[in-house]
């Protein structure tokens, strides 16, 4: 089977997007915000040509292919936060106590959990808005991974220890990811 001597990924640059590329640092640029982020890696070529983003590696070995393909990805989300955001969407959910939860500055506070005295506290990380609509958090932002992380430890406040976790669900739960339902 014939190997290729190099791989080359490209991406489109939809209209209303700018992106520059200058020492493996990417930084996009469009209506909602701008991020920026360094991809580097031994050998691996990023750059502009005819408008594209070009990722380039000469005579690539598998895990050379699969961080050509992550840098492509990165680009495409950093691309789509910037055009769309991303958006997660979490539930409150509780059985034995009523939880309360509200923002306070750069954190998420979970009252009442489980009838616990001390609030719970979950990190937000700059650049992402945290809404609570009755049992609903939305969190919302343009950095993907940022996004992403913020939910997670929101989820992760409420985890349950020592407990059944079949018997007591209380908690909050990620119920949909950039669009799309989570199924349980």
């Amino acid at each position: 089977m014939p190997v290729d001597a190099w791989i080359r990924e490209e991406i489109e640059i939809p209209e209303g997007v700018e992106v520059t590329v200058e020492n493996n640092v990417v930084k996009v640029k469009g209506p909602k915000g701008e991020l920026e982020r360094e991809l580097k890696y031994p050998e691996v070529k990023i750059f502009m040509e005819d408008g594209k983003v070009v990722i380039y590696k000469d005579f690539p070995r598998k895990n050379d292919i699969a961080i050509v393909r992550t840098f492509k990805a990165h680009i495409n989300n950093m691309i789509k936060g910037v055009t769309e955001g991303f958006t997660y969407r979490l539930k409150v959910v509780y059985s034995h106590f009523p939880i309360t939860v509200k923002v306070q500055g750069d954190k998420v506070v979970i009252e009442n959990f489980l009838g616990e005295k001390a609030p719970r506290l979950a990190q937000i990380l700059p650049g992402v808005k945290v809404k609570v609509k009755g049992q609903e958090i939305v969190v919302e932002g343009i950095d993907k991974e940022k996004v992403g992380q913020t939910a997670a430890n929101i989820e992760q406040a409420t985890r349950i220890t020592k407990w059944d976790r079949r018997v007591f669900q209380d908690g909050i739960y990620i119920v949909e990811k950039a669009g799309r339902p989570i199924k349980f």
